[in-house]
């Protein structure tokens, strides 16, 4: 049995962040039945994406425009546990299938809206994607530049997560209650959180971290290692030792922070001789915090995650580890409209 056997979630979702969201939730047992469109969710063209996202669900196709479908939909979530829909504000209601019409059919549902900026506020109509939120929040470094295609998308992932903690959390109380609730959760909103806990550097240390050891180092065969020396005493000593720098090992982190520029352009020209993994085995052995700048493709055969049951067979396992209750291993993905005549089982 996993943590969340028994939970019925009926996902409305599309594109990336409501589809990880409810993955979260069927990792963890939930049964999540996916309602996509006539000819499915449009991320079905791009398969390896799709199937990242939509492991150990059920598949059922409605078009929420037919008076027959919306009312087979409305049905389902009469019986289920947790409603999700990404659409924009408004979008539901409009096809029938908002917050008040779904609650006047069950009352203890919790149903999560989750959107790009929430469904009140100035910003509620604005269309956007990450990089949308990620400027309005503050989000963007000053030197900012267009991202790739294959840059995480933080917002979309840092939405997804919270909104599967607030489904959870609300379940909690609906089940202690007997009352649900409606969870509106905007993507921007995450990141704003996020960085209002962040204080405002009050100056920048021309390119270095932070602190003398704290940030990215380039090596000599183009790759790059990063380190997370912060006020550790032993963490810098065990870095100096390591690439010969013995005279700043005692060096006291209050003096570390008014010689920042200085001390950390030392560590990048020890650091710049050695290759990627040679300086990454080098520190590693004295116990500095040290790690590779890996490609996707790297870190999906590290064995580390491959032992946690992180990655899997070439794909994602859950991000949770649990002891009693273990989580699903990556399972399989439902062909359109798979599951049409089951309900919930």
């Amino acid at each position: 049995m996993a943590l969340l056997d028994g939970l019925l979630v009926l996902d409305l979702t599309m594109w990336r962040p409501g589809p990880y969201a409810t993955q979260l939730l069927a990792q963890l047992g939930a049964d999540v039945l996916k309602v996509e469109p006539p000819g499915g969710e449009p991320m079905r063209m791009f398969g390896n994406h799709f199937d990242l996202l939509n492991q150990h669900k059920r598949s059922l196709a409605l078009n929420l425009k037919d008076p027959e479908d919306r009312s087979r939909c409305l049905q389902l979530a009469r019986d289920a546990d947790v409603f999700v829909e990404g659409y924009r504000p408004g979008v539901a209601d409009r096809l029938g299938v908002g917050y008040e019409i779904v609650r006047e059919r069950n009352p203890r549902i919790v149903y999560c809206s989750l959107s790009g900026y929430g469904a009140q506020g100035d910003l509620a109509d604005v269309p956007g994607h990450d990089v949308n939120y990620r400027a309005y929040t503050g989000a963007l470094p000053p030197d900012a530049v267009s991202p790739d295609a294959d840059e995480l998308p933080v917002a979309d992932m840092g939405a997804a997560t919270m909104a599967a903690f607030a489904i959870t959390a609300g379940v909690l109380k609906a089940r202690q209650t007997g009352r649900g609730d409606r969870i509106d959760l905007g993507m921007a909103d995450v990141l704003a959180n996020w960085v209002g806990t962040v204080p405002v550097a009050k100056n920048r240390n021309g390119g270095a971290g932070p602190v003398p050891g704290y940030g990215v180092y380039p090596t000599k065969d183009g790759g790059k290692i990063t380190l997370g020396v912060v006020s550790e005493g032993h963490l810098w000593a065990a870095t100096c030792r390591a690439l010969g720098l013995e005279r700043h090992a005692a060096t006291s982190f209050l003096e570390r922070l008014g010689r920042v520029s200085e001390l950390d352009a030392e560590i990048a020209a020890a650091i710049a001789p050695l290759t990627r993994d040679e300086a990454v085995a080098l520190l590693t052995a004295v116990g500095a915090p040290v790690a590779p700048v890996l490609s996707r493709d790297e870190m999906m055969e590290l064995d580390h995650f491959q032992q946690r049951g992180v990655i899997a067979a070439g794909t994602v396992g859950s991000p949770v580890r649990t002891t009693a209750h273990p989580p699903l291993p990556p399972g399989p993905i439902a062909e359109l409209d798979q599951h049409r005549g089951q309900g919930w089982q």
